[in-house]
């Protein structure tokens, strides 16, 4: 694996750098029930600052509540501007990094819950906000609990125009393709996907990358939450489809060279993006 570095407790970050290239760190963490969600964010606070220089963090989701503490969902949501994000902000301002705080239980104002993705840029400022769309009801009760969102966002961010998708959205084409018409070169997922369909997230992480020739940065969790296994194995998959770094099964904290002119270069040599039709003009074709 190219342009990677895994941080443990007794190695230091080596560094490899490229003309151009991002360093992001993909934080793949577990949330055990026996540690609280405050004492996890302080936790993982502490791991941000010992990672060193890096353009982008990117944590899963649910990760500070447990995606799979539903009874405590509730009791666990809160505000954009709540614990979670305030330690992503001290972070992102006192390193200068930019922190894809995954996700978190968001309580809207209006007292509906949403499974909500973040990208605070390196003054603190969050500059970009994803409700989960596609919640997810099989074997989970997220459906049951959260509202889903009702809009997409690409902006500026380390890697280029980023957008946000989240888990299960990895499933559904037509919202990547919507991104990729709306202008997104990288795509970041935080997920809470389970180790039973690993197979499954190998296999979409890198089909939405060729589809749409965009970076995708997928962050999951790991570890146990009650009966469910995380899967971990975050990755990032180059706009080709190349598998450019990976985690294994527990916590670990992967650095990764982004080149974000790696977009251009690939669909300038392989048009796909150029040559795909819109959705109305596959619908207006002829029927036999």
């Amino acid at each position: 694996m190219e342009h990677a570095t895994h941080l443990t407790d007794t190695a230091s970050p080596r560094e490899v750098r490229e003309p151009g290239a991002r360093r992001v760190a993909l934080v793949q963490i577990a949330s055990p029930e026996s540690e609280s969600p405050a004492d996890r964010i302080a936790r993982v606070e502490e791991l941000l600052r010992r990672t060193g220089p890096v353009d982008l963090f990117v944590l899963p989701e649910l990760w500070s509540a447990g995606y799979f503490s539903f009874e405590q969902y509730e009791e666990r949501a809160e505000p954009l501007d709540g614990p979670t994000v305030q330690m992503a902000q001290r972070v992102a301002r006192d390193l200068g990094a930019a922190v894809h705080v995954g996700s978190i239980v968001e309580r809207g104002a209006d007292g509906a819950l949403h499974n909500t993705a973040m990208l605070v840029d390196p003054s603190g400022e969050i500059a970009q906000t994803y409700r989960k769309i596609h919640v997810f009801g099989y074997q989970s009760l997220e459906s049951q609990l959260l509202t889903p969102g009702s809009s997409l966002s690409v902006v500026d961010g380390p890697l280029g125009a980023t957008a946000s998708t989240t888990c299960y959205d990895l499933r559904f084409p037509g919202l990547w393709e919507e991104l990729s018409a709306r202008g997104a070169e990288a795509v970041v997922v935080p997920a809470a996907w389970p180790a039973a369909r690993r197979e499954h997230w190998r296999l979409l992480t890198q089909a939405r990358a060729v589809e749409h020739q965009v970076w995708v940065v997928a962050v999951n969790a790991c570890g146990a939450q009650g009966d469910v296994q995380l899967g971990g194995f975050s990755r990032v998959v180059d706009p080709s489809g190349r598998i450019i770094a990976e985690c294994g099964d527990t916590e670990d904290v992967l650095i990764v060279e982004v080149d974000p002119g790696k977009v251009a270069e690939v669909r300038g040599e392989f048009p796909v993006i150029a040559d795909r039709l819109s959705i109305d003009d596959y619908r207006a074709l002829a029927r036999d």
